[in-house]
């Protein structure tokens, strides 16, 4: 049983869904306390800092480390970052294995290299892309979002 001062955490997940079959993923991964520390929106496009640039070379080595994992489109943020994880089949790795690896290998190397207070929120946001205009559409969100920034609801300010 949780403790009392323990906040109820909300399960994102689809009750009765295999999030380890073959399949696309769209996942928002926010920064806890949505702290804007990967870098800044100019203009309308994307400024990366040293730590965002680390989460971009991490994300995009996940692959890598997941075989039968592709990446789609995606776009680190401030706070947070936008991507869409394809499982193909055979793949081993259920979604969450993949985004709890990656949550752990940014936030150690985040840590040493200068951020050591950073950690990312305990969830994360998951969508199953169901269709081709569904994929379409979550492609263009990602695309636009540093555009949107002033107006997203991940923005702090």
């Amino acid at each position: 049983m949780p403790d009392a001062a323990e906040p109820h955490r909300k399960v994102l997940r689809l009750a009765g869904y295999d999030y380890a079959q073959a399949g696309a993923y769209f996942v928002t991964i926010c920064t806890a306390g949505r702290r804007c520390v990967l870098g800044s929106i100019v203009g309308t496009a994307f400024q990366a800092s040293p730590p965002g640039t680390l989460v971009t070379a991490e994300w995009q080595d996940v692959p890598r480390r997941f075989p039968g994992v592709a990446l789609d489109a995606f776009v680190v943020m401030p706070n947070h970052l936008h991507g869409i994880v394809v499982l193909e089949p055979g793949a081993m790795p259920p979604l969450g294995a993949i985004i709890r690896a990656f949550k752990a290998v940014t936030t150690r190397r985040l840590r040493t290299s200068g951020v050591p207070d950073f950690t990312w929120q305990a969830n994360y946001y998951e969508h199953i892309i169901r269709n081709e205009i569904d994929l379409d559409r979550v492609r263009q969100y990602i695309t636009e979002n540093p555009a949107r920034w002033a107006d997203d609801t991940e923005n702090p300010a």
